[in-house]
């Protein structure tokens, strides 16, 4: 299992200075955004330019590309909105292709048009699972060719809330190409340490398999989000069992200062 970072958590827009950073924070892997090339998350295109400075600064780092930013709201209330995000998300399949990064991560989405991280009471409408379920089959049928994964992750806010909506997603595509990106935190709103470990144990079993990615992100019980082990996820019991399922993939952190980076790898290199 390997650790990493987002690298979005760094500042810069050159990639080789943001890989570099990834680096000497002591990670070996990178969830990677366009951003960190100077580009827009979800672009319009990706120059040539750009592809060989993002290839040639993992490496010249040595670090792993494991994922790609690929996020767009896949339930917006409007459809104009989803197909605008469809056509971005076809551009970076296509740049992970050229990279060889094997996952794409997704967002799948709700019902508030302000902020696709955001509930919506009308999250729960079969209609909006409807209308996320068919954005997910668009973009396999874009990703297959590719031979890229596309990575759900189950969140409180949006349509798919728990392993068992990420599970019922992939039966639904029956597609391999379609994997899960299994983030604790995101597992439950309140907790306490129990009950947050007993949610993620159940989690971890049901999606079995299926977990290309795994993040790091804590909560504190209270429901603000924390730092890797500062809150309620047991991160040592997470990461038994996952191993325990055959899981070997990333580890990735998000959610923390640039200054933190260096205290969380070191204790999550400790617990792989």
């Amino acid at each position: 299992m390997q650790v990493g970072v987002f690298a979005k958590t760094f500042p810069g827009s050159e990639p080789t200075g943001v890989l570099a950073t990834v680096r000497d924070a002591g990670f070996a892997v990178t969830q990677f955004n366009l951003a960190c090339a100077g580009l827009p998350s979800m672009p319009d295109a990706v120059p040539d330019a750009a592809i060989d400075a993002i290839g040639a600064a993992a490496k010249a780092t040595g670090i792993g590309l494991v994922a790609l930013s690929g996020t767009y709201n896949m339930a917006h209330p409007d459809s104009r909105m989803r197909g605008d995000g469809l056509r971005r998300l076809a551009v970076v399949i296509e740049t992970a292709a050229r990279l060889s990064i094997p996952l794409v991560t997704l967002c799948t989405g709700t019902r508030n048009a302000e902020d696709q991280w955001a509930h919506h009471p009308d999250n729960t409408d079969p209609s909006a699972w409807a209308d996320m379920a068919l954005e997910i089959e668009k973009a396999l049928l874009i990703a297959e060719p590719h031979g890229v994964d596309l990575g759900i992750e189950p969140e409180q806010a949006n349509i798919v809330t728990s392993a068992e909506d990420a599970v019922r997603l992939i039966a639904e595509m029956g597609s391999k190409r379609l994997r899960i990106v299994l983030d604790p935190a995101n597992l439950f709103e309140q907790a306490n340490l129990d009950e947050a470990r007993a949610i993620v144990a159940e989690a971890v079993e049901r999606t079995a398999g299926h977990v290309a990615l795994a993040h790091a992100k804590d909560r504190f019980a209270d429901g603000r989000f924390a730092t890797a082990g500062r809150g309620v996820v047991d991160f040592a019991d997470f990461i038994a069992r996952l191993k325990a399922t055959g899981f070997d993939g990333p580890l990735v952190t998000h959610g923390l200062s640039a200054e933190e980076a260096p205290r969380v790898a070191r204790l999550l290199k400790e617990l792989v």
